[in-house]
């Protein structure tokens, strides 16, 4: 496409500029002959009036000496009445070129040797026609007119140069964009998600890298909730598997037992896999549209409800409180319902059996807290735990589940943050902003990370 263009603006230019330039150098070329020839008439009009009055040779020679062209001027006067035939200055036109001129009565001009003649009839007081020759060399004919075809042909080179630059400039500023559009989608189709195109050039070149970039995020996007999806839903199994491994403890020995633990275990092994396959992508949660949302309350004593027959299988202590009131949070039933089995599996899978826990809900003015603690041996890195997929390294860890419940509290403006509780061990601390009241700021929800957290227990705690 440049260089159609460049070629396309060569042709036309030069095109005009032919069509300008050569009817003005001739033009041009004309306009001098004319005023050389002009200047010749005026020289011979100068001699007239004295032909007219006197024929006498002194007097002439000092007229045609007056006029400054007595180099390039002859007079031809003829004999007649006892008067003999006079010629002044050179002769260069032919006799019979004069003797036309004098029979016909009117000037004419003749070509020579070096140039051209203009012959002027004169009419004598004797009634005889005399003739006014006057020499016009090329030199003067041409005068001006080598400069003004050099000054044309630069004017029109200069055009020519221009319009290429210009043509070529733009077929730069089309093209480029173009070729960026091609090398992005190739990118794009290469498996490069992060090929983006530059939003330049012409309006129509804009608006295609503009929906260029919205379609690869958007592509972008849809990986990233796929993956999400299946690692979500990947965890989310880990809840009943975690019950059937604690089942199976109470199965005994036997073949039958021993099959069914080792089939627990592969199918955990699978779920793993599966996880660790999917967290590629990082996600994002979106914002619970409008009208959404739930009792948290309600959903802390459901799914306590059933991991209690777990905790007393294996001898923990537990305790609710804050849940015997309606919370509404805008957070999905089942979003929240998985976020509390994360925490609560995590309790269950890396403490030792007996280890007692508890769920704290506070509703305060400002935002709505879920704790989960427990009496363990506590987490030592707090900050890699909270790092998506980083796990424990251990069997039966992938790292998604507090990042299941950290996007879950981000989604509404909140955050989630992990430390020592007062059972001793891990305390992990959801801040859930609710709906309709201002999200908290990116430094608050820091400070909030940084200051010592401890339980809410606005009410009176129910143990078992």
């Amino acid at each position: 496409m440049r260089w159609a263009l460049v070629k396309v603006s060569l042709a036309v230019t030069t095109m005009v500029v032919l069509a300008f330039a050569v009817p003005l150098g001739l033009v041009i070329r004309e306009m001098a002959r004319d005023r050389a020839f002009s200047n010749a008439e005026r020289e011979a009009a100068a001699v007239a009036p004295a032909l007219s009055i006197t024929t006498d040779r002194d007097q002439l020679e000092r007229v045609v000496a007056s006029a400054g062209s007595d180099a390039g001027m002859a007079v031809h006067i003829p004999a007649g009445d006892g008067q003999q035939a006079l010629e002044l200055g050179r002769q260069r036109a032919a006799g019979q070129d004069i003797a036309a001129v004098r029979e016909l009565g009117r000037a004419s001009t003749t070509a020579v040797p070096g140039g051209s003649t203009l012959l002027q009839p004169v009419a004598l007081s004797t009634g005889e026609i005399a003739v006014v020759e006057v020499y016009v060399p090329e030199s003067e004919v041409t005068n001006g007119v080598g400069t003004a075809w050099a000054v044309l042909a630069a004017v029109g080179v200069a055009l020519i140069l221009g319009s290429v630059a210009v043509a070529d400039r733009l077929g730069v500023r089309m093209v480029r964009p173009a070729q960026r559009l091609v090398e992005g989608a190739s990118e794009l189709g290469e498996g490069k998600l992060g090929a983006r195109v530059p939003e330049e050039g012409p309006t129509e070149l804009r608006l295609a890298a503009v929906a260029f970039n919205s379609m690869a995020d958007q592509v972008v996007q849809l990986l990233a909730n796929e993956r999400e999806l299946a690692a979500d839903l990947s965890h989310r199994l880990r809840t009943p598997l975690t019950v059937l491994r604690l089942n199976t403890a109470s199965l005994g020995e036997g073949p039958a037992a021993d099959q069914t633990r080792t089939a627990v275990e592969q199918l955990e092994r699978e779920v793993d896999t599966i996880i660790r396959t999917a967290r590629e992508a990082k996600p994002q949660t979106a914002a619970a549209g409008p009208g959404a949302g739930c009792d948290a309350a309600e959903v802390v004593r459901e799914r306590m409800a059933f991991w209690s027959a777990l905790a007393e299988d294996e001898g923990r202590k537990w305790r609710v409180a804050g849940a015997d009131r309606p919370v509404r949070i805008p957070v999905a039933r089942a979003d929240l319902a998985a976020a509390l089995d994360a925490l609560l599996g995590n309790v269950f899978r890396h403490t030792p059996e007996g280890t007692a826990f508890a769920v704290d809900v506070h509703n305060g003015e400002d935002a709505v807290i879920v704790l989960v603690s427990d009496a363990g041996p506590g987490i030592p890195d707090p900050e890699a735990a909270m790092a998506r997929g980083s796990g424990s390294g251990s069997d039966g860890s992938t790292g998604l589940g507090l990042d299941i419940v950290r996007r879950l509290a981000e989604s509404t403006g909140g955050d989630v943050r992990i430390g020592s509780s007062v059972l001793g061990g891990t305390e992990v601390r959801l801040w859930i902003q609710p709906a309709g009241r201002a999200p908290a700021s990116k430094g608050h929800r820091q400070a909030r990370r940084r200051r010592p957290g401890r339980p809410a227990t606005a009410h009176r705690p129910r143990s078992h």
